[in-house]
């Protein structure tokens, strides 16, 4: 039943980076206000592609998310850098908004708890396989 409802948090979390990523890559930077500079435009659809990738990522880990440790660990780790990255942001320029501000949330607390809950997600189950085979 747990493993279930990680599996459903995760499709669910995946719905921002998916639609935000396919957002950023048809508007570009337009879609925050910030339209008209070819070079801005060009970096933020490639970040844009990039946090696209991320959440199929999230998304193919699905299946089997319990043996996904390690990718789960890569994912959350490049997710997680990326809020400090943000956060650093936040310290030296102010808070960004809301919708960037919804993100950092995203990046700094959902992600992590989904990286715990696989953890536990995965040892239960491994617990539990052991106990059956002895």
């Amino acid at each position: 039943m747990e493993k279930r409802l990680l599996q459903a948090a995760i499709a669910l979390a995946c719905i921002v980076p998916i639609s935000g990523g396919l957002w950023g890559i048809i508007a570009g930077a337009g879609m925050m206000g910030h339209g008209g500079d070819v070079t801005l435009d060009s970096h933020f659809r490639y970040l844009s592609g990039l946090l696209l990738g991320i959440g199929l990522a999230f998304l193919s880990l699905i299946p089997n998310i319990e043996n996904q440790g390690r990718t789960a660990a890569l994912l959350s780790a490049i997710v997680v850098v990326g809020g400090l990255c943000r956060l650093y942001g936040v310290f030296a320029d102010g808070f960004p908004a809301p919708m960037m501000s919804g993100a950092l949330v995203m990046e700094l607390g959902v992600v992590p708890v989904i990286y715990m809950w696989q953890r536990r997600v995965a040892a239960a189950l491994g617990r539990s396989s052991t106990r059956a085979v002895n």
